[in-house]
Formats: structure tokens, C-alpha cells, sequence
């Protein structure tokens, strides 16, 4: 026996339904230059390479400069021998979860990285249908209804 019917959709749970206000990031990345360096420090290279995520569409929206600047300069003492310690460690973890840069942080924060459908339709070229690509003309040879010739 096949079971139950399914119920309809104005009584399925919550669960099943799409995160309301989900951000969209773009899949491409944020474009163009990465904000100035806000310290007088000189500007870290992984700097431009944060800016250019997805998730840095959304930090420039927020205007995040400094945020991000700051986990760039702890993700910096961390990534060293000398100055890492487990205090710096916790810190460069809860930054990621500010900033998006996991997916569970993403999920919280009901961030979802999606491609650009649309302009990926506009760049390519419209593909000849299949049907079209097998009709062929026949010319005269092709019969007309009722006899004629």
C-alpha cells in the first residue's frame, strides 16, 4: 500500500520551508578594490584576498573595514610560533563567526552563496533547438496535400 496522502502545503512544517531573509552573496565574489588598510601598519597581502570572497560583499554593506582588518591582524599573531596561544586561538574563532567565514557561521548568519544565473544566460549564446537543427528543406520534392505537385 502506498501510505498517506501527502499533506497539503498550507500544513507542511517550517522545517520544510526556505530561511526567510537569507542573504545572497555572489558566488563570483565581491568585486573590485579592497578597501584601504586602516591601520598604519603596513597592509597584510591576505588583505586584498579576503576582500575579494563573498563574503566581502556583505562586510563592505555592513561597513566591516575595521572588523576585518582586526582578524587579518590576529589571523596574522596566530599563523606565527612565537605568538600564538590559545587566547589568540578563541579569538580568531569567534572573528570567523562574525565574519562568515564557515559554514556554520554562514548559516547563522543566513548567508548562501549563489551563482548569478542570469548574467551566465546573457554571456552565452542562444543553442539552436534540436528540433529546428533536424528539419531540412526538401524543396519541390515534398508532396501537397490533395495531390498537387
Amino acid at each position: 500500500m502506498p501510505g498517506p496522502a501527502p499533506k497539503p502545503s498550507d500544513q507542511t512544517r517550517r522545517r520544510n520551508a526556505p530561511i526567510a531573509n537569507t542573504v545572497q552573496l555572489p558566488a563570483e565574489g565581491r568585486v573590485g578594490e579592497a578597501p584601504v588598510w586602516p591601520y598604519a601598519s603596513d597592509c597584510p597581502d591576505v588583505w586584498h584576498e579576503f576582500w575579494a570572497t563573498p563574503q566581502a560583499a556583505q562586510w563592505e554593506r555592513q561597513g566591516m573595514v575595521r572588523l576585518v582588518a582586526r582578524y587579518v591582524m590576529v589571523l596574522g599573531l596566530v599563523e606565527s610560533p612565537e605568538t600564538i596561544s590559545a587566547t589568540l586561538l578563541g579569538e580568531v574563532r569567534q572573528l570567523e563567526d562574525r565574519l562568515g567565514l564557515s559554514p556554520m557561521a554562514m548559516l547563522r548568519l543566513r548567508w548562501e552563496v549563489v551563482a548569478d544565473e542570469v548574467a551566465g544566460k546573457r554571456d552565452s549564446k542562444p543553442a539552436a533547438s534540436k528540433a529546428r537543427r533536424r528539419l531540412k528543406v526538401a524543396g519541390d520534392a515534398v508532396e501537397r496535400p490533395g495531390g498537387a505537385g
